[in-house]
């Protein structure tokens, strides 16, 4: 991962946010306040114990955890503050059916635990912990401190507040409504086509592996190490264009409740997109130290959106 790249996020949360909204607003009500404190509050506890956690068992996927349940929490809460309108409803079981997809796909994973704080940890931090940029570990402290337990959390929070400004808003529920319910139960549709592509790759090769079968020995295209089937065939992470791609659209029910095009809500998905540049970087980044046909793979498909011709 870029450290840059992660310091230049962590500027434009700190910078952005405010200046949008006192630029293009909306203006928060004192019920959306008092919400939004609530809602603080949840943030905050998750992020101290992310880090507590993190740093006790070395394990820093704590965060992976509650990234697919916190939405949900934050989401009901605004909708019952905010009267239960319609939309509301419709957002907060958007995002339930989003977190509850999510959660399987990580939980299936190894994830989760009756013992919470154990569980699979996501590879990738074992390998970010290990570069030079985090020795002595100090260094990696104050970045599960700053970036996975305080970003990460403030960011999920982001994530929903195009929730949070429509709750006062008398607005019916219309055509816009409708288009981004649309758009967003395709994108949640698209992601889960793509990690259930990713699992029966992934569950395929490692079970031939188990056997005793070297990568090289595998039949295609189970021998190249990296999916190149379905939708991976067609982009390197259809999986990270979902994600993406479902939050921009519950932003779209900011406009559809007649917020405006641009409101400060917008920098919720601005930075998750950024976020996925990082985190993509990342695991290619990976891949290609592990598979050597993976750089040549890269060169030649998209990043996110897919291409139209194999």
């Amino acid at each position: 991962m870029n450290i840059k790249l992660v310091g230049t996020i962590l500027g434009i949360s700190i910078i952005a946010c405010p200046i949008l909204y006192f630029v293009v607003g909306p203006a928060l009500t004192d019920v959306q306040i008092e919400t939004l404190k609530i809602l603080g509050i949840i943030t905050g506890c998750s992020a101290l114990f992310c880090f507590v956690v993190g740093e006790l068992t070395n394990n820093n996927s704590q965060m992976d955890k509650l990234w697919s349940l916190l939405p949900i929490a934050y989401v009901w809460i605004v909708a019952a503050n905010g009267g239960m309108t319609t939309r509301l409803i419709v957002m907060a079981c958007l995002v339930t059916l989003w977190g509850t997809r999510l959660t399987f796909n990580f939980g299936r994973k190894g994830a989760y635990k009756l013992k919470f704080w154990e569980g699979e940890e996501d590879y990738r931090w074992e390998v970010l912990r290990a570069k030079k940029e985090f020795q002595p570990h100090w260094k990696w402290t104050l970045f599960n401190l700053f970036f996975i337990s305080v970003y990460q959390n403030v960011l999920v929070l982001m994530t929903t507040f195009p929730a949070l400004v429509l709750m006062n808003v008398d607005k019916p529920f219309g055509w816009l409504d409708v288009v981004a319910a649309l758009l967003m139960l395709g994108f949640i549709l698209y992601e889960t086509i793509a990690d259930e592509q990713q699992w029966s790759f992934q569950t395929t090769k490692w079970k031939m592996i188990g056997e005793g079968k070297k990568l090289e020995e595998l039949p295609a295209p189970y021998n190249k190490g990296y999916n190149t089937v379905g939708l991976w065939s067609r982009s390197l992470h259809p999986n990270y264009l979902g994600e993406q791609g479902t939050w921009c659209a519950f932003y779209v029910f900011s406009i559809a409740g007649g917020i405006g095009i641009i409101n400060w809500t917008l920098i919720g998905a601005v930075l998750l997109i950024a976020l996925f540049q990082g985190s993509s970087s990342f695991a290619e980044e990976i891949s290609t130290s592990k598979y050597p046909g993976y750089a040549d793979h890269c060169k030649q498909t998209p990043r996110f959106f897919p291409k139209l011709s194999k």
